[in-house]
């Protein structure tokens, strides 16, 4: 009997075509209706410029996989994979104006090739070996002269309005983008920002403008996308590079929170500070390495000790911590690493289209690897989540875990009972593993040098 093979449940908008896997591989359907536009896109050396240019990530065409739909395929392709799929919500602010700024260099560089970006979603960009990329080798179309981008109204909601929110407003307005999965409407942009961004000529067009137009004229596709029904190949150059103008200028520094100087406050002598990455490598390299989740990972000193051992994700609360650890990401040129914003007390969850259209952190994994270090006492004491729930929670993320138990003694704990009754007696490295036993088995535990912490490699007892 024939497997039955579905799309992903993430791949349903587009009549072009539709990612499938097959024996665990990753393959993309072309449809019939996508070929003529398929084959300009590599006749035109379109494909291959962009490739060569790490802008639109690689693939290969294949002809030994059954398309899931024969009567519509056209042809299959493998891409290459990414090893995490991350969301615009869970980007820095840099993370999100380079995947902008890529996004409209794609653009600019397919109307020489006579073809166009058909949209500009940001969940079309992926970060994959340390730069952003189009994953989606779909997303163009031919261009006539005199045609407006379709895209523009999209690139504003997905790029440019969280963007300026963001740098203008507040670094967490990013969010707003879990609950408005099409992009930010423009209209409440407007209203948000500061009544000053309307002397910048950029924000004034692209937002203040582009949203009065979507008000007064919503009949037409044109006329809803804040421009005239025709536009020149000039005009629209001119349009994405006012777009780049507008995003380059749009700016925000890391500094002033908690997190962000976290290392610079720690209470741990360089020298235990060392035996502490030695020993959280000791613990990595034991379990094997692999797909590493690094959680509360702040700017990414612990990630970066491990990174010789498999690709981490890096994630952390707070945004100036994510920013910073992107700056240093970028600056280093390192591929192996990802840093990502996480609120793990409420992590991503399954959001759009009956819950399927992008995938909770759980969904993603689970990792090889899972990393907790100086976290417990933040997610046990400052969020009152029990020892067992935690433990559970951490088991649904990945096979093996290094954490690091943090105990009432320590300094950093003491701090957060300060202000608060303690109503934690079970709080103790004994009912620690008490709790955690019941979903791990402890493979080893150290005592970390200069502290009263303890490091424990833990395998689930469910993998």
């Amino acid at each position: 009997m024939k497997k039955q093979i579905n799309p992903l449940s993430s791949s349903f908008r587009d009549p072009s075509g539709f990612l499938f896997k097959h024996d665990g591989i990753l393959y993309r359907q072309i449809n019939k209706e996508y070929q003529s536009i398929y084959e300009k896109f590599i006749s035109s050396g379109l494909c291959q410029l962009l490739q060569k240019k790490g802008w639109v990530i690689n693939h290969e065409e294949v002809d030994n996989v059954e398309p899931p739909d024969s009567e519509l395929c056209y042809r299959i392709i493998k891409p290459e994979m990414v090893d995490f799929i991350s969301y615009p919500y869970e980007w820095s602010f840099s993370q999100l104006k380079d995947a902008a700024l890529l996004t409209l260099k794609i653009e600019k560089l397919a109307l020489e090739k006579g073809l166009t970006l058909k949209d500009a979603s940001a969940y079309n960009i992926q970060f994959h070996k340390g730069k952003p990329v189009l994953i989606d080798t779909l997303s163009f179309d031919d261009y006539s002269d005199g045609k407006p981008w379709d895209a523009y109204k999209q690139f504003c909601q997905h790029f440019l309005a969280p963007l300026a929110l963001m740098s203008k407003v507040d670094i967490r307005l990013n969010q707003l983008m879990r609950v408005y999965i099409d992009g930010i409407p423009l209209d409440m942009a407007s209203e948000l920002l500061p009544w000053n961004t309307r002397l910048n000529i950029g924000l004034a067009t692209h937002i203040h403008l582009h949203a009065n137009a979507q008000k007064k004229y919503s009949v037409t596709k044109e006329t809803e996308s804040g421009q005239k029904a025709n536009v020149s190949k000039m005009g629209l150059l001119g349009l994405i590079d006012s777009l780049q103008s507008t995003v380059k200028g749009l700016e925000w520094q890391p500094k002033g929170t908690e997190w962000a100087e976290y290392y610079d406050i720690t209470n741990y002598s360089d020298s235990a500070f060392d035996a502490k990455k030695s020993l959280v490598k000791e613990f990595v390299s034991l379990a094997g390495g692999g797909k590493i989740w690094d959680l509360g990972a702040n700017t990414g000193e612990f990630s970066r000790t491990v990174t010789d051992l498999g690709s981490v994700v890096s994630f952390d609360i707070d945004p100036a911590a994510v920013e910073k650890n992107y700056r240093m990401m970028k600056s280093a040129k390192e591929t192996g690493i990802l840093p990502l914003v996480l609120d793990l007390t409420n992590p991503s969850g399954d959001i759009g289209w009956a819950n399927k259209e992008r995938d909770s952190l759980a969904n993603r994994g689970p990792a090889d690897i899972v990393m907790a270090l100086a976290l417990i006492h933040h997610i046990c004491i400052s969020n009152n989540v029990p020892l067992e729930s935690f433990a559970e929670y951490l088991q649904s993320l990945g096979k093996y875990v290094v954490i690091e138990f943090v105990p009432k003694e320590d300094s950093q704990v003491k701090i957060l009972l300060k202000t608060r009754k303690d109503i934690f007696p079970r709080y103790t490295i004994e009912g620690f593993e008490e709790a955690f036993v019941k979903s791990f088995e402890i493979l080893n535990k150290k005592s970390v040098e200069g502290s009263l912490r303890v490091l424990y490699l833990l395998k689930s007892k469910s993998s």
